[in-house]
Formats: C-alpha cells, structure tokens, sequence
C-alpha cells in the first residue's frame, strides 16, 4: 500500500534487481577485452579493420617457429564462403587483419573459423591445449578510401614503430594475400 501511494506522488525509491547503472559482472584481468555489445551492422562494400589478442601464456608469434605454422593457417582460411582475407600483421601478442565480408555473420563466421586454425596450430607448436585466442576479435569498419588507407599503413609500419625494422617485415603481408574486391580497398591501392 505504501509503494502504491509513493508512486501516485511520484516519489522514487530504489529497489534490488533490474536494470541500472553499474550493475552486471565486471571486467576481469588487467585489461577489460572487447565488450560483449551487439556489433556494428556490416555492408560488403566496407572492409575491416580486425585486431586479436593473444591469451597471456601464449610464445610471441613473432618467431619464426611459430610464425610458419600460423602463416599455414592464415593462408588456409583467407577465402571461406563471403570472407576473405586481404591483408595480415603479426605482432608479439597480437595480430592486425584487414578483412572483406559480406555481412556481421559472415565476419564472424569467417573470423571463427580462422582463430580455431591458428589455435590448433599454435598449440601443437607448444605442445600444450586450450585456449590462444585472448579475447573477442575488434573489428573497425573502414567507410572511406582514406580510411583504408590509414589502416593499411599502419599494418605496414606497427611493426617498424614497436620492432625498429628498417626495411620490410617478414611477419607482414606487404602484398595481399587474395585480391580485394571492395572498392574502397581498390581505390586506396592496396591491391
């Protein structure tokens, strides 16, 4: 009777349960990963910018005995029913993509299916099993040829800015691995 009352005088009062601010469980880790939101919708004629991270335990993916079989499964995967694989960057404990999808659910699709190859692979290198993948994959949707452009220069360059490689980098792909097909990948000149 007495909420019934406050609630005709439109006083508010605070109750347990529902929606409200701060609530839910919190990030764990030093770093909070990728937040587990709806994504953005994805048109084909946009490619993205995709970064992975690496679980803690795994080697740097910057050694060649790593790097060779992982290359093996980044190449398997690259084209995969309206995915393709343009551009990769491999970094100690991350990876930068530059991908093209026909939509969010081929995106995903097509990222899964990539992620379980490098983790076998990376796990027999290591001799070990469970998970490589640290968290969910960022995906940047790139909407302009500047855009892309940016971001192509910046997988061909991280490296040189962390690793102060002087010249090319053998962990990068300074061609693409299957030919674009979006224009905006096509106009910024990546092909």
């Amino acid at each position: 009777m007495l909420i019934q009352v406050m609630r005709q005088m439109g006083m508010r009062f605070r109750t347990w349960g529902g929606k409200r601010r701060g609530a839910g469980r919190k990030p764990e880790g030093e770093r909070a990963g990728v937040p587990h939101v709806e994504r953005e919708v994805l048109k084909a004629r946009f490619p993205v910018h995709v970064t992975w991270r690496m679980e803690k335990g795994v080697w740097s993916l910057r050694t060649r005995r790593c790097f060779g079989p992982m290359k093996r499964a980044i190449y398997a995967g690259a084209v995969k029913n309206g995915f393709r694989l343009v551009h990769y960057a491999v970094m100690g404990n991350h990876v930068h993509l530059i991908v093209e999808a026909q939509d969010r659910v081929k995106l995903a699709t097509g990222m899964q299916g990539l992620g379980v190859r490098i983790a076998k692979a990376l796990n027999r290198v290591m001799r070990r099993h469970g998970r490589v993948i640290g968290d969910r994959y960022h995906a940047h949707i790139l909407k302009t040829p500047s855009e892309v452009k940016r971001a192509r220069h910046y997988l061909l360059t991280n490296a040189q800015h962390h690793y102060a490689h002087a010249h090319g980098d053998d962990f990068v792909s300074q061609a693409p691995l299957v030919a674009p097909r979006t224009w905006l990948m096509l106009r910024a000149g990546t092909s």
